[in-house]
């Protein structure tokens, strides 16, 4: 008997792991503030909360709610606002979820965790694709470019765009040391009039400037 409730509470916390770190990876992939790790140890932590309270006498209701409060605290840490953009409201959300995901495990509600991943996945990786036709602009565009490693050289950039009337909704840079290169990842929204290939052939002529590539 002994045995048997260890084995259950290891599966428990099996699942949870596995379920939260589902969910991590997708997020890893797009290299977010927080991937497969943080999601891993939050829906694992999360049903051993809730183990230990059930096993203790406590009050399942007041734990979980202490752990969904606790885990804002975590998830702000993944919102990053860049002039006028905000990112990582999703990633914060999909902790939010991978929390509420290892608390149901916790409490053996293992099918509605099981649905929930599901939803989750379908909700990060499949309404990603729909995202850009919803918001209904062909003139939104991202693409990263590769830029050498130099004060101003972003600054050029941002000044070509801007006497092309594109708005820059997000720049996210990425160090490249062994090259002595910076990739700029950046999401844009081209005037009614905007073309792509004329935009990439103007940042192309900045000096400084060795590749584009849309994402």
């Amino acid at each position: 008997m002994f045995a048997q409730e260890h084995l259950i509470v290891f599966c428990r916390l099996l699942l949870a792991a596995l379920l939260g770190g589902i969910i991590g990876l997708e997020r890893e992939t797009l290299n977010r503030p927080a991937g497969l790790r943080t999601h891993t140890l939050v829906s694992l932590g999360s049903a051993l909360i809730m183990q230990v309270s059930s096993s203790t006498g406590g009050d399942p209701g007041r734990i979980a709610a202490q752990v969904i409060s606790g885990i804002g605290f975590l998830g702000a840490g993944t919102i990053l606002r860049e002039g006028s953009s905000v990112r990582g409201l999703t990633t914060a959300a999909s902790l939010w979820v991978v929390a509420g995901i290892g608390l149901a495990v916790g409490s053996g509600l293992y099918i509605a965790a099981a649905m929930a991943s599901a939803l989750v996945v379908f909700t990060l990786a499949g309404l990603a694709r729909l995202d850009r036709p919803l918001r209904g602009s062909a003139r939104d565009h991202e693409f990263q470019v590769e830029i050498f490693d130099r004060p101003g050289q972003l600054g050029k950039l941002a000044t070509v765009l801007g006497e092309m009337n594109v708005h820059i909704r997000s720049i996210e840079l990425k160090q490249l040391p062994d090259k002595g290169t910076v990739m700029v990842e950046m999401a844009v929204q081209l005037p009614p009039h905007g073309n792509k290939a004329d935009m990439a052939a103007k940042l192309m002529a900045v000096e400084g400037v060795y590749s584009i590539q849309d994402l």
